[in-house]
């Protein structure tokens, strides 16, 4: 990425906060990441868009997200808060977008759903980095969309964070 971290604008929203333009745009990221990239054939747009919370990183110029992450409230996909759709697009991997969108997804998740474990269904390569969170494996790995998935925890406790 040519543009300094200082470039980037974060952006927080729950789904009808984001702009239809934006929608499009972060549709076309997980797109890209997930059905492209991935070669994965799944339905994206799953219905809790609507639920959940939005984070993304924007770069002037940029018609995509560079990073953007979305947090769903408790009772939707696990009884624990859970953060999903994690992606990184190519623009912005290497420079740390990465990390700092889950710490970012972390402190969201907290300020939303206070007292609230995280639950996160992890493509089982990243465990090494969510671990570095503070998430713990709490299962046996599994395929999901045909990649290998872990299960894991980060407790309200927030140990790490």
């Amino acid at each position: 990425m040519t543009s300094p971290a200082s470039s980037i604008t974060w952006r927080e929203c729950p789904f009808d906060g984001l702009t239809l333009r934006e929608l499009q745009a972060i549709y076309m990221a997980r797109q890209q990441v997930f059905t492209i990239e991935q070669n994965c054939i799944y339905l994206d747009a799953d219905g809790c868009d609507e639920a959940a919370w939005h984070l993304a990183a924007w770069s002037a110029g940029e018609p995509v997200p560079l990073a953007y992450a979305r947090v769903l409230p408790p009772g939707l996909k696990y009884a624990e808060a859970s953060i999903g759709r994690v992606i990184t697009t190519a623009k912005g991997r290497g420079t740390g977008l990465g990390r700092e969108l889950v710490r970012r997804a972390i402190a969201l998740s907290v300020r939303v759903y206070p007292a609230q474990s995280i639950r996160i269904s992890a493509q089982s390569r990243l465990e090494a980095f969510y671990q570095g969170f503070g998430f713990t494996i709490v299962g046996d790995r599994y395929i999901e969309d045909g990649i290998p998935h872990t299960e894991m925890l980060l407790d309200a406790a927030r140990p790490g964070t």
